[in-house]
């Protein structure tokens, strides 16, 4: 599994990476206006899609399905089920877009109800969305193949496939804003580009593992078809609960005053750095081993593997809450503070991402506890979960918007989701599928102290004055990070809650 969470995970540092590159060229040309705003909304949309149909339900129903028929039936009748559930996501998902294109300014009315106030926004919004939407399809194709390497336990080409989508965005803004007519349109093309390149990646790969893929045949619905998409229908329905609570946030975020839907774009981008490689790397990794674990009939192996997931993720992901709250100013200032994104803007943005960062911990539980429900079939569980995490977003948006403007979308985000991880946790152990382990009660208490150390250290660095010279904000953000990781990986090594040289040999012996 480590060796999967540290695939997973590297590859999708460098993709956050370049995605920060990305945010910052995007920031310096389109600022924090109705351009940026019509662009992250058409940019939403496709993205929403995509976890319902591509990385949530479907991902959550087929990975342990096709582990568990990998292996007990092998390789071939694994290789069926997998093209036709290809096929037939082809099939749904194309007439999805055709739809989508077609009516997509009845869709813009749902979504982002706040731009009708200003026609010409509103008219960009489903122009460019029009030409992100058909990045649905091949994104979802991607995922599904993905999930195949995945089960394959392939981690590489599926985790490295994303960083193409930020070399061909930046490429896109450079090089083809002088031939349409906004910077905002050449995104959207280059967006949409990414997804071919993507899909080529994996369709690659799966064919180098003896697995190749055929999309265009027509789909049939065997019996082993029919059990993924039993599982799948709650699955959608829970996944549609999560994606419902992300398009309350944009729709509450369109009714606020310009610049909202961008401040909490770029926010959610620097937060979603620690969240990406943490959480969705333990995900990934961590699902079709707990499925191949059940199958095998190996449930204290399962109970075992679960704590390790919970520990990794809290080792990596408490501090990184913890630096972005201290240091949501320094962050912000020094990635996006040039052109077209200002001191005002840096202010409005860096107030939300501290917001997102106290929910960050929450995030990468959720991803390591679904799992546990997954493995063992139950997706309908989630979705009674989902539903009141649902009404609890709404009414904690509508409130704290009140107060805090669109600050409170991310506070409202954030306790959503501590209370999801919460019925997650509690429904686990009360099912004994699930408890604290001693090694886990003993390092989390150090892991905390570990962690409070570093913003302790990183608040005190802060108040040194920045040196006027040219790079200044990025160098001093650059020392920060060191200094950070330093302190943090130091002293839980030190308190016994993370053992440096354990990691190493466990990364040796997977």
């Amino acid at each position: 599994m480590l060796r999967g969470i540290l695939t997973v995970g590297g590859w999708t540092m460098a993709s956050r990476l370049l995605g920060l590159a990305r945010e910052m060229l995007i920031a310096a040309i389109l600022g924090a206006g109705p351009l940026a705003d019509a662009f992250f909304i058409a940019l939403k949309l496709p993205n929403l899609f995509r976890r319902l149909f591509g990385e949530g339900a479907f991902n959550a129903a087929f990975v342990p399905t096709f582990a568990a028929t990998l292996a007990k039936e092998g390789h071939a009748v694994a290789h069926q089920l997998a093209e036709r559930m290809a096929a037939l996501m082809t099939l749904w998902l194309s007439m999805l877009v055709l739809l989508g294109v077609l009516f997509m300014p009845q869709v813009m009315l749902v979504l982002a109800p706040g731009f009708t106030d200003e026609p010409e926004k509103f008219a960009m919004a489903v122009e460019l969305t029009r030409i992100t939407f058909p990045y649905l399809v091949l994104i979802c194709l991607t995922a599904l193949v993905s999930g195949v390497l995945n089960g394959l336990d392939r981690f590489a080409a599926a985790a490295s496939a994303p960083v193409f989508f930020n070399i061909f965005s930046v490429a896109a803004l450079l090089v083809l804003t002088p031939f349409t007519p906004t910077p905002a349109h050449a995104l959207a093309w280059g967006v949409t580009a990414s997804g071919v390149v993507q899909l080529g990646i994996v369709m690659w790969a799966a064919a180098r593992a003896g697995m190749p893929m055929r999309l265009l045949r027509f789909p049939k619905i065997t019996p082993a078809v029919r059990g993924v998409l039993r599982r799948m229908v709650p699955g959608l329905v829970g996944a549609g609960v999560t994606q419902l609570n992300l398009a309350v946030d944009v729709i509450i975020a369109s009714l606020l005053p310009a610049g909202s839907v961008s401040f909490l774009y770029y926010a959610d981008r620097v937060a979603q750095l620690p969240l990406g490689v943490i959480g969705a790397a333990v995900g990934t990794a961590l699902l079709p081993l707990l499925a191949r674990q059940f199958a095998a009939g190996k449930p204290l192996s399962a109970h075992r593997t679960l704590n390790r997931a919970v520990e990794f993720s809290l080792a990596l992901a408490l501090p990184a809450a913890v630096a972005q709250w201290v240091v949501a100013d320094a962050m912000v200032d020094a990635l996006f503070v040039r052109g077209a994104f200002g001191p005002t803007e840096a202010a409005l943005t860096s107030a939300a991402l501290a917001a997102y960062a106290l929910g960050l911990p929450a995030f990468v539980l959720v991803k390591a506890f679904a799992p546990g429900f997954f493995a063992r079939g139950d997706t309908a569980t989630p979705v009674k979960i989902g539903l009141l995490i649902v009404v609890l977003n709404l009414g904690l948006n509508l409130w704290l918007t009140q107060v805090f403007a669109h600050v409170g979308i991310a506070l409202a985000t954030g306790i959503a989701a501590w209370l999801n991880t919460a019925i997650l946790a509690f429904l686990l152990w009360r099912r004994r599928a699930w408890y604290p382990d001693r090694r886990l009660r003993r390092v989390l208490p150090r892991q905390l102290a570990a962690a409070a150390l570093m913003g302790a250290v990183l608040w005190g660095l802060q108040l040194v004055p920045v040196v006027a010279i040219p790079g200044a904000r990025l160098i001093r953000l650059g020392l920060l990070v060191g200094a950070g990781l330093a302190v943090y990986f130091g002293a839980a090594h030190w308190l016994g809650a993370l053992n440096l040289r354990e990691l190493r040999a466990l990364r040796r012996r997977n």
